[in-house]
């Protein structure tokens, strides 16, 4: 679906991306896994147009991606955030926004994007005084409900209880399987990566240092580094 080629991404003198090939999977979830600074969020925003590379090409559905990408591939794919912006209006007016931009208003659609994130019920309550957890899932009910082919997700779970973290995980897999939808989540959490992703890709300082199967990675990484990250080892 996608294909990166020799994409690098500096700000002044500091590179902090440098791929040189890596392809997303259609109809996959795929986790994308490194510590801190590796360059997994920076990642996520070329993809989602709202990053232009510093060098390289973007392949997306074999058609090279231009910069800024067209808003019709630009609404092929959305984007969910560790922290959820949510406007200070009801959680229906919330979810409802992306499709009115669009002219394409569905009340239906709407209804049915709360009720699969659980929270039906809450149309008319303020978004603003949800609970964490709730806050994620009417962000993740605003991206879903656009049906994007492509749903991009950088680290949505992060502050939530271990509760909400089952509950945004199951969602996504049914997305995934229901749906088709490809995933491409970011995250810290290599123990989230290897429940939901069929793929992963270990990321360190920029790089891409492994990338395949995430039973094949887990249980035999061809990188030392990607087997002392998920070993729990400190690696700079």
């Amino acid at each position: 679906m996608i294909e990166l080629k020799n994409i690098v991404k500096s700000y002044g003198e500091k590179e902090v991306l440098n791929i040189e090939s890596l392809k997303i999977s259609r109809g996959k979830i795929c986790g994308i896994m490194g510590p801190s600074g590796a360059g997994k969020s920076t990642l996520l925003r070329i993809i989602n147009g709202l990053e232009k590379p510093t060098s390289g090409s973007i392949y997306f559905d074999g058609k090279k991606v231009s910069f800024p990408p067209e808003l019709s591939l630009r609404r092929r794919m959305t984007m969910v955030f560790q922290k959820p912006v949510l406007f200070s209006t009801t959680v229906y007016n919330n979810v409802i926004y992306g499709l009115k931009v669009r002219g394409r208003e569905n009340r239906q659609k709407v209804l049915q994007a709360i009720e699969f994130v659980g929270l039906k019920g809450m149309e008319k309550r303020n978004a603003l005084s949800l609970s964490g957890g709730e806050a994620q899932r009417i962000a993740l009910a605003r991206a879903i409900v656009l049906e994007p082919e492509l749903l991009l997700l950088d680290e949505p779970t992060a502050n939530l209880d271990p509760a909400n973290v089952e509950i945004i995980e199951n969602l996504l897999l049914e997305l995934n399987s229901k749906k088709n939808t490809t995933i491409l989540i970011v995250t810290h959490n290599i123990f989230q990566a290897k429940r939901i992703s069929e793929e992963v890709v270990f990321m360190k300082n920029g790089f891409v240092i492994e990338k395949g199967p995430t039973n094949k990675v887990f249980s035999r990484p061809s990188a030392s580094q990607t087997a002392a990250f998920i070993k729990g080892e400190m690696i700079f």
